[in-house]
């Protein structure tokens, strides 16, 4: 069992205009997932995500699977 803790971050794209997630990374290979919580509100809840799944969504991103229009 490990007690390791979240290490939130937000991306460096992030323009501080409050509108950000931050995402903890550091527990995908220990844990299998990866917490996402509302920058603004960093005591509330976190979602977390699958590792496998977080994975499609920035291959996703990164290919502009996405793109709606």
């Amino acid at each position: 069992m490990t007690t390791e803790s979240p290490r939130w971050f937000k991306s460096s794209y992030s323009d501080n205009g409050g509108q950000c997630v931050e995402i903890a990374t550091n527990l995908a290979a220990s844990r299998g997932v990866v917490p996402v919580r509302d920058s603004k509100d960093t005591t509330g809840p976190a979602l977390g995500v699958s590792a496998s799944a977080f994975a499609s969504f920035v291959a996703g991103v990164k290919t502009d699977g996405f793109d709606i229009a």
